[in-house]
């Protein structure tokens, strides 16, 4: 437990201020993210030192594509989110509370020492809404820095503009969950603002945060071609084309047990209006997939990165350059 930042005491409550839903919170009681708790008159996070997930990935099963391609990364997770999605495929940690799961009492620098003996890139904040653990992942990504070690965020990007200021800067990359392009999908299944996560997007960019996004289509929900028409002109009018953009299948799962999962077809038509709409990487996920995971260039059409599961094998790419001199969106 540590006391927690981005907070103020007003009159007998106290005012969080890390995500747009500025949780008014009583004497003993948490934050909708089940981890920030009133005590004392002081805000605390119970998260801080406490993950209860651990392990070795892939960088491309973050998804992060364009990032340091073949890397292994040290990834961790706590408790807590402060989206209430109905279709959480993490729901067992994202929705528990202290009593309900165990977690390990470790500190930033024990991360840290983790990170360095088992090879791995850097670390990235995941599993569960790492923004509700900012402070430890603050601490942690200083000295991440300081070991040469990178940083990667997965996130809903559900966050405040203070609380983007003071983490993404620490943050070399980040691949946020754009649920889906309607304010009534977030507002219904996800207890959340759009306006808010576009608004995050931008920012986050602007702090130098190399940025992929990920959009689950669920069928039926945020699937309609207008919807994802709008949403990809929208990461090309601001993000820019060179976006990397992720289609994850569904699977049921959680609140949704009764929605079926989504087709291959289902992504490769919302892949096709993303290519229409400018972006130059998009990719399918969670479904069995060929070239459609694999980076080609933009401009000759070589392909580049060929990736069957998570083994990847660089062709025709120098640093961030293909073979035919265009500048590949890649970093490496």
């Amino acid at each position: 437990m540590k006391e927690a930042l981005w907070w103020k005491q007003v009159e007998s409550t106290i005012l969080c201020g890390l995500c747009p839903h500025h949780c008014k919170i009583g004497e003993n009681r948490f934050g909708l993210c089940n981890v920030r708790q009133n005590i004392d008159g002081k805000l605390y996070t119970i998260a801080y030192g406490h993950p209860v997930a651990i392990h070795i990935d892939p960088i491309e099963k973050k998804p992060l594509y364009h990032f340091f391609p073949g890397s292994k990364i040290l990834s961790i997770g706590t408790i807590g989110c402060n989206l209430f999605c109905e279709f959480c495929q993490n729901w067992d940690i994202a929705r528990a509370t202290a009593e309900d799961v165990k977690s390990r009492d470790i500190n930033p620098q024990e991360i840290i020492e983790s990170a360095l003996s088992s090879g791995s890139l850097g670390i990235a904040f995941t599993y569960n809404e790492p923004t509700v653990f900012g402070e430890y992942v603050m601490d942690i990504a200083r000295l991440a820095h300081d070991a040469g070690l990178k940083t990667v965020m997965v996130s809903n990007g559900y966050i405040s503009p203070e609380g983007i200021r003071d983490i993404y800067p620490l943050i070399d990359a980040a691949n946020i969950d754009l649920k889906a392009f309607s304010k009534d999908f977030y507002r219904r299944y996800c207890r959340g603002d759009l306006q808010s996560v576009l608004a995050a997007l931008i920012e986050i960019k602007e702090q130098g945060t190399f940025l992929e996004l990920t959009t689950l289509i669920i069928p039926g929900l945020n699937d309609s071609a207008t919807e994802i028409e709008k949403m990809t002109r929208w990461i090309v009018e601001n993000l820019g084309v060179d976006t990397p953009l992720h289609f994850s299948a569904f699977h049921p799962s959680f609140k949704m047990m009764q929605v079926h999962q989504t087709s291959k077809t289902d992504l490769d038509s919302a892949r096709k209006i993303a290519i229409n709409s400018g972006l130059r990487y998009i990719y399918e996920g969670n479904v069995a997939a060929l070239e459609e995971n694999n980076t080609y260039c933009y401009s000759c059409g070589r392909l580049l990165i060929e990736r069957q599961g998570y083994t990847v094998d660089q062709k025709n790419l120098q640093s961030h350059m293909c073979s035919c001199g265009a500048k590949i969106a890649i970093v490496q």
